[in-house]
């Protein structure tokens, strides 16, 4: 499939190249839509095994984007960054500034922030040459460490989820099972160990383990244990794609609600675990805490401000579970449709203000 076939075919608004040959930069920006604002979305540097895998991801990720900023209530677009190369041994400090001018050449079209092979030190460098970049440390305004944030969302969102699926948001003596004790899953499990939720944990990280275990009086259990676990909440933080084929028949969970990304290994799976019953909170609604935190500092970052917008992770979740009542269908595909609705409320005023405006121009 050709390229402009592709954008078209998923309504893609912009694809860039950007190549610095004195530093290496080899990067591909990708803006999904910007019906509702800026593309934000964050910089990824990986090691592609080709170019065209590479452009691939860029899409994908900036689709995704577009998403959950719309679901997250945000009046942001969707865009992604992938850098071509290895975060570990091919940075330097030009390829970061020399990127920081491709985006602002953009004119504030696509708005950046870390991700995956990069970090706050590199958008610090891309914040040299450009205004349009989150989650910096190097000025007044940066929101800093997301982690806690994004964990504070998971926390309402497993409430919001625990009232669908139990008739009551409290998580006292619910028994919640955490695969991965990241620093987001840490910081999640003191929110659920204050509430009173009883916590299983696992991470191959032996480490991590033992902090939650000492710190919250978690059970530990072995990686491949977590599936088959009695409990309440099954909560993956850390793998992707851990809802499958095998682990579903093991899980006891009325309800899966966590941090990771891309929880369902492939959509068949949501509509499996629609069938058995299960509230399955959609990856992208509820761990939106991070880029709700970052995109506050698009104003002028108030961490209270902030944190009352990442409480909205609660709402945008019933909002989910009521959609996926009213017209019977999985919450994965409810989320999709929560936020289509809402792009395509703000077309269809654009086009009707559009056409006002021909019509009293004409009338002229």
């Amino acid at each position: 499939m050709g390229i402009f076939t592709h954008l078209e075919k998923y309504d893609y608004e912009q694809l860039v190249f950007c190549q610095d040959k004195n530093s290496g930069l080899k990067a591909i920006i990708a803006i999904h839509d910007t019906t509702l604002g800026p593309a934000l979305g964050g910089t990824r540097m990986w090691t592609y095994d080709s170019e065209e895998e590479a452009i691939v991801d860029a899409l994908r990720l900036a689709k995704g984007m577009t998403y959950k900023n719309a679901a997250a209530g945000l009046n942001l677009g969707g865009g992604k960054t992938v850098i071509i190369g290895n975060p570990k041994t091919d940075k330097n400090p030009e390829m970061f500034r020399a990127f920081g001018r491709y985006i602002q050449g953009l004119s504030g079209r696509y708005i950046t922030a870390e991700d995956v092979g990069t970090t706050e030190q590199d958008m610090d460098l891309i914040h040299l040459e450009t205004e349009y970049v989150t989650g910096t440390t190097s000025y007044v305004g940066a929101s800093g460490n997301p982690s806690p944030v994004t964990a504070y969302g998971v926390y309402k969102g497993i409430k919001a989820s625990a009232k669908e699926a139990y008739g009551d948001e409290s998580l006292a003596g619910k028994k919640v099972a955490l695969q991965g004790v990241g620093n987001v899953a840490y910081a999640l499990c003191e929110y659920l160990h204050q509430e009173g939720a009883e916590l299983i944990v696992t991470d191959i990280n032996k480490n991590a383990v033992k902090r939650a275990v000492d710190t919250f009086g978690a059970k530990a259990v072995d990686p491949d244990d977590i599936y088959d676990v009695d409990c309440d909440i099954y909560a993956p933080c850390a793998l992707g794609a851990t809802i499958n084929d095998r682990t579903i028949p093991k899980l006891k969970a009325k309800v899966i609600a966590g941090s990771a990304n891309n929880q369902l290994q492939t959509t068949k799976h949501g509509d499996i675990i629609h069938e058995k019953g299960i509230v399955y909170a959609p990856d992208y609604v509820i761990n939106a805490g991070g880029v709700i935190n970052v995109a506050d500092e698009l104003v002028g970052y108030n961490s209270e401000r902030a944190m009352k917008k990442v409480e909205t992770i609660y709402d945008n979740l019933n909002r989910v579970f009521e959609i996926s009542r009213r017209d019977n269908i999985p919450t994965y595909v409810a989320a999709d449709r929560m936020a289509e609705e809402r792009i395509q409320s703000v077309r269809n005023s654009r086009s009707q203000f559009l056409l006002n405006e021909h019509h009293i121009l004409s009338r002229r």
